[in-house]
């Protein structure tokens, strides 16, 4: 009987947990937008049309990314973004943080991580004996190579349960195991720790 509880109970918390979390997640998205921005729409809707409502800054912090995005990517707004940006890179504190948060965020959202994962390789780390999922990243450079004394290759092996982190290490090719698992699946495997193998259905 109790075993039987216990099971119903996990299986509950697997359910729940997460539509909580993400729930939680889009609430905490809201207030952070009416916070930045709900003190100024407030007054301009308010006094504009009659009528403000909580979570009418996400829809215009939306709107106002959309425009960015549109800027951004024609010819002249890359121009000026592009301006911009290496004037911003070039002062303190933001030269060391604004490049990795860039490329934290072109690899969560880009629809297509294999542009810049080549494949899902298989390497002996952290020690002999012990294989990790790595995803090749590009060949080393030519000088690395030459300091190394070896053909190697750059390979980042993500963490568990977050594949956003982890390390980047360099890989004699000879010591480096090809597979046909996809970016996605290797994801999977990841983020489950483990628990969905490559091929199974999350």
């Amino acid at each position: 009987m109790w075993n039987r509880i216990k099971k119903y109970f996990v299986t509950g918390i697997i359910t729940l947990l997460p539509a909580v979390l993400t729930w939680y997640l889009l609430i905490f998205i809201v207030n952070l937008a009416d916070n930045l921005l709900g003190k100024y729409l407030e007054p301009y809707f308010s006094e504009q049309f009659g009528f403000y409502f909580r979570g009418l800054s996400i829809i215009v912090a939306l709107y106002i990314i959309i425009l960015i995005g549109f800027f951004a990517s024609n010819f002249f707004g890359k121009k000026i973004y592009d301006f911009f940006e290496r004037l911003f890179i070039k002062l303190p504190f933001f030269k060391q943080v604004y490049p990795a948060l860039k490329e934290m965020a072109k690899f969560l959202f880009m629809q297509d991580r294999s542009s810049s994962f080549k494949n899902v390789v298989i390497i002996e780390y952290p020690r002999k004996g012990v294989y990790s999922f790595g995803f090749l990243t590009n060949d080393s450079s030519e000088r690395l190579n030459a300091l190394t004394k070896n053909d190697t290759c750059n390979v980042f092996i993500p963490s568990s349960p977050s594949p956003i982190t982890g390390f980047t290490i360099m890989v004699p090719k000879k010591d480096i195991i090809s597979t046909d698992i996809t970016v996605e699946q290797a994801f999977k495997f990841v983020v489950s720790g483990g628990v969905v193998n490559p091929g199974t259905a999350l």
